[in-house]
């Protein structure tokens, strides 16, 4: 196997943050900051309460916290979100609950640098 991923089984509790730097899957209770330049798989068993950043993360269970990642985030049809979402790319299946508002594209750092666009009046 060329790609491994980490597993935090449903027995798992903690309280603080988690860093890591590939793929990782949680299916028990995290109570602190999860931040990441992988992947976060967040398992049908798995309560996170805190934020979440990394660089995509699939949500099948639920996160109490805001959601702040680069590329992708994916919520499942059994999946619950309480908490504010950032994202380059959004998907939320049928089912899924989502509580909060969402960002979803390039970084609004990014758009500010801009000027705005004049628009001739009728």
């Amino acid at each position: 196997m060329t790609s491994s991923k980490n597993v935090l089984s449903n027995d798992v509790e903690i309280k603080g943050s988690i860093k890591f730097s590939h793929d990782l899957i949680i299916d028990g209770k995290i109570e602190g900051e999860v931040i990441s330049d992988g992947s976060l798989t967040v398992g049908e068993n798995a309560l996170i309460k805190g934020e979440v950043k990394t660089r995509s993360v699939i949500i099948f269970g639920k996160v109490e916290g805001n959601i702040i990642v680069q590329e992708r985030c994916e919520l499942k049809s059994n999946a619950i979100l309480v908490g504010d979402i950032s994202a380059g790319t959004l998907s939320i299946e049928e089912g899924a609950t989502f509580m909060g508002q969402s960002s979803v594209g390039k970084k609004a750092e990014t758009k500010s640098n801009t000027a705005p666009i004049a628009r001739p009046q009728p």
